[in-house]
């Protein structure tokens, strides 16, 4: 048999490296790596020993060049990256504007492309990014990504539920293969991304009384005999993953004492042995856990989190409940209201352990476990997010560790595109073609 040359990859905009682990986990080599932030960079490094990180601002050129020194003339068949997002995200749409020049990132990304020639891109973002300006901007922007005809382009919108995360998590991935080698990107399809699963909430008709339920039935692409509903409940099946069988075996963790308790650096035995195949999934490889103490919460959000059933948010607190103070303690800044004011799709929700996580984002309250009254660990929400337990989060504020992994793209989601291409690269021929001008010149810089 011959054995197959592992394929390259550069992870642009990498921040704690979801795509690099997914990659990893697909066969992939990440040669080179380059993110801003510092803390997301120490993460990456201290789980990334064999990839060159570039730590800066990929805008300068001094960082760039440090880029292509580390490639220095190795083909590259991958370059990888999730352009920061916050100006397209549909969450900010009060103060979106086209000329925000975060949304320019995407085209260092491409210029990066340009100058690297790979056999293939991956670039991940939110679906805003297509929706932008009534889809004017998304069409400015696939047609940025053929970099004037070298590259055929195809872009998907995915949920990373789809690909055995326990989160539902829209986002649009963008997948360009170089034109010399004369086949289209791959097709992945995504049912949740085009029908919605979302909980069911049932009235009963008195204060307090609502209950929420699973949909009954939605059909698999992965079994047309089989509804997702039944690959979500299977605790053997790593097609669909619900919130309990990802972290139900972390049991007995309990809220820090108080707010300004630094977050444990300290690797813990497992509270419990795993019951399910998620759960053996992620601790391949781990004999102890990082990332297991939980954030201090207030007796006011105790209360609230008390009154309101598996897989509710705000709209089940009681109106006795609402009051901003419960307990006479002050605490945040007085806005002048007497009741709550964080009235968002994503205030109190708390999870519903048979069902996908809520898309997490890079708070450490914006979802509460399913069962205990408090927020989630930095494991648990590593969990959710599909990283492994061999993958430790030690560097940063409690804050920046939730950040890290609100931000990262999702391993398996990541490990999936790699598996989708591989087996065209690998064929391929390794030889890029000559880099014509128009080609170096496809993206202008803003």
């Amino acid at each position: 048999m011959t054995r197959r040359k592992k394929l390259l990859s550069v992870d642009l905009f990498c921040g704690a490296g979801g795509f690099s682990e997914g990659f990893r986990q697909a066969g992939v080599h990440t040669v080179a790596a380059n993110d801003i932030d510092a803390w997301a960079g120490a993460t990456y490094a201290n789980n990334h020993p064999d990839t060159a990180f570039v730590l800066g601002d990929i805008t300068d050129p001094e960082v760039k060049k440090k880029l292509l020194a580390i490639i220095d003339g190795r083909q590259i068949d991958i370059v990888a990256g999730g352009p920061p997002c916050q100006a397209f995200s549909q969450v900010r749409n009060h103060d979106r504007v086209t000329d925000d020049p975060r949304n320019a990132l995407y085209q260092h990304f491409l210029s990066m492309v340009s100058t690297i020639v790979p056999k293939a891109f991956v670039m991940e973002n939110v679906v805003g990014m297509r929706n932008l300006e009534g889809g004017k901007v998304g069409e400015q922007i696939l047609k940025d990504l053929s970099l004037g005809g070298a590259y055929r382009v195809r872009w998907s919108v995915l949920d990373t539920a789809d690909f055995g995360v326990p989160q539902t998590r829209r986002r649009v991935v963008a997948i360009g293969i170089r034109r010399d080698f004369e086949m289209d990107p791959p097709v992945l399809r995504s049912p949740l991304a085009d029908e919605r699963m979302e909980l069911v909430r049932m009235m009963e008709g008195r204060e307090g009384s609502v209950r929420y339920e699973l949909p009954s039935e939605q059909t698999s692409l992965l079994s047309p005999t089989r509804s997702i509903v039944e690959h979500l409940l299977d605790r053997e099946s790593l097609n669909y993953v619900s919130v309990e069988q990802a972290i139900g075996d972390l049991v007995g963790l309990e809220p820090c004492s108080t707010i300004v308790r630094k977050p444990s650096d300290d690797a813990e035995a497992y509270p419990s042995a795993p019951t399910s195949a998620y759960q053996r999934l992620m601790r391949a490889g781990s004999s102890a856990v990082f990332n297991l103490d939980v954030p201090s919460i207030r007796e006011d959000t105790v209360k609230r989190l008390a009154a309101i059933p598996q897989g509710g948010n705000y709209r089940d607190i009681p109106e006795k409940l609402q009051a901003r103070y419960l307990n006479g303690k002050r605490w945040g800044p007085d806005v002048g209201r007497a009741k709550l004011s964080r009235k968002h799709y994503y205030a109190y929700r708390k999870l519903h352990p048979d069902f996908f996580s809520w898309t997490l984002n890079t708070k450490t309250d914006c979802v509460y476990h399913y069962e205990d009254l408090r927020a989630l660990s930095v494991r648990e929400f590593a969990r959710l997010h599909s990283f492994p337990d061999a993958y430790a989060f030690l560097n940063g504020d409690r804050h920046s560790r939730y950040a890290q992994i609100g931000n990262a793209v999702p391993p398996l989601l990541a490990k999936a595109l790699a598996e989708h291409l591989v087996p065209l690269l690998q064929p391929a021929d390794t030889s890029p073609p000559r880099k014509r001008a128009s080609q170096r010149e496809s993206v202008q810089l803003s």
